[in-house]
């Protein structure tokens, strides 16, 4: 009977017009949303936006997101910018008995991705992002200098966050629990980046747990598909 049950999720997915992700896939914030769709199987088309001709700025692209940035989102009737609540949008969609990536079955768990979810919003992206624009974003895209007083603030900040990620990791496999969910795959684009384009890779030999946990993220097929877009290196 599971079999089957799956079988017939598999087909109605199918069957299902693909959802539209608008943006390029190297933003951090669509690659949020697109390892989402990747994790529950989901159709989908990315519709890359033009940045130096300021795509994102003309008409069509403002009625999809009024602030101008990506990623935007449509389903249908449905449109929706900010990636975190697309992603819980497409988690929601495709959520199945088998497939619960935001744990809304169960009270607890369900809070305790909601609370990791908040802390890579107000913590780990706030110390961790600078590097990855000061050390990748800046020089290779917009040809400016590093800054390196604002990369040596920002790792103490991430050295401070990363003790408080080990610690909790030593006690749980994934962030939520011992079950992979939302809060882990927020954490994707970002930690890809710092990891792949900056030199401070090595900054998570310190903190052994956080590096098993990245490391496991990393073996999923989502993720290496989406990170072989993604990288640098190529």
């Amino acid at each position: 009977m599971l079999r089957l049950a799956t079988i017939a999720t598999t087909l109605t997915r199918k069957l299902m017009a693909p959802v539209k992700v608008f943006g390029p896939a190297a933003s951090t914030n669509v690659a949020r949303v697109l390892v989402c769709l990747e994790e529950v199987g989901a159709d989908y088309e990315l519709v890359d936006i033009d940045f130096p001709g300021k795509g994102h700025k003309r008409p069509d692209h403002l009625a999809r997101n009024p602030f101008g940035q990506v990623p935007a989102f449509q389903d249908g009737d449905v449109i929706l910018f900010e990636s975190r609540a697309i992603a819980k949008y497409v988690l929601r969609k495709y959520k199945s008995e088998q497939l619960d990536l935001l744990r809304e079955g169960n009270l607890e768990e369900a809070a305790m991705v909601d609370v990791w979810t908040e802390v890579e919003t107000h913590q780990y992206h706030p110390a961790l992002s600078p590097i990855v624009l000061e050390c990748f974003i800046y020089p290779t895209l917009r040809g400016l200098p590093t800054n390196q007083k604002v990369v040596d603030e920002s790792l103490e900040k991430a050295k401070k966050v990363l003790e408080i990620y080990e610690t909790h990791l030593s006690k749980h496999k994934y962030l939520a629990g011992d079950f992979v969910s939302f809060a882990d795959f927020n954490h994707f684009a970002c930690t890809f980046y710092f990891m792949d384009a900056t030199p401070y890779s090595n900054l998570f030999d310190s903190y052994p747990y956080v590096k098993a946990w990245w490391e496991n993220l990393m073996s999923r097929p989502s993720m290496k598909k989406l990170g072989a877009n993604m990288s640098t290196r190529n």
